[in-house]
């Protein structure tokens, strides 16, 4: 079994902020796997739901601790279930890379994610899978906490749901194949510059007319 867990901040008022695009792609996943709100439930500190991917058993889990305690969710609810850190997937928000931008790791220290922090300290181990997805980082003169409890802009939004869309069948390779084979598979490939020969013409492009700090709930 694996536990597929999405992190973000409990409350209506944090919904759509970009905190909580660890439990936007949870719900996404649940809706697509035919998960109906009657099979959540209460289990330490988060609301679970059992789901199937394929032949594997998954659990869906959205800690209610608040960002900045997550851990305390998910380790107990690894050692309840007798499960490794290899066996969790952690679904997160990541202020380096840029909006809808996905990157998936296997391993890894918490970057300056204060609920990948609480994780580490509560499994007391970095070998877990990590599914983080870009929001970007804040406008000139907004502070850290401004950034992550403000919704997207349209356009945001609009790039967070089609990653959540691209990730939902990479979060099923982590599952039914390996975080090798998914990293290989989704991660965005690095372009290759194209070494220019001495003396080769250089081509350009004709111009187009027209045109982390403390935080109270992380």
């Amino acid at each position: 079994m694996k536990i597929i867990a999405g992190l973000g901040n409990p409350g209506t008022e944090y919904a759509r902020t970009k905190h909580n695009v660890g439990f936007m792609f949870v719900d996404a996943l649940a809706d697509a796997l035919g998960v109906t709100a009657s099979e959540w439930q209460a289990k330490f500190d988060a609301l679970v739901a059992p789901a199937r991917i394929g032949t594997e058993k998954v659990l869906l889990v959205k800690p209610q601790t608040y960002m900045n305690e997550s851990g305390r969710a998910l380790g107990p609810l690894l050692a309840w279930y007798k499960l490794a850190p290899e066996d969790l997937i952690v679904a997160h928000d990541d202020m380096d890379i840029p909006v809808g931008t996905i990157r998936i790791r296997k391993k890894g220290s918490a970057g300056g994610h204060n609920g990948i922090k609480s994780i580490l300290a509560h499994v007391g181990d970095e070998h877990f899978a990590r599914v983080r997805i870009g929001i970007g980082r804040p406008l000139p003169g907004w502070t850290v906490v401004n950034h992550v409890l403000a919704p997207f802009s349209a356009e945001g939004q609009q790039k967070i749901e089609e990653a959540i869309k691209y990730l939902e069948p990479a979060v099923e390779c982590i599952v039914t194949d390996d975080i090798d084979v998914a990293m290989n598979r989704y991660n965005p490939k690095k372009q290759k510059k194209r070494k220019v020969k001495q003396d080769e013409p250089v081509e350009t492009a004709a111009p187009v007319s027209g045109s982390q700090e403390e935080m109270p709930h992380e």
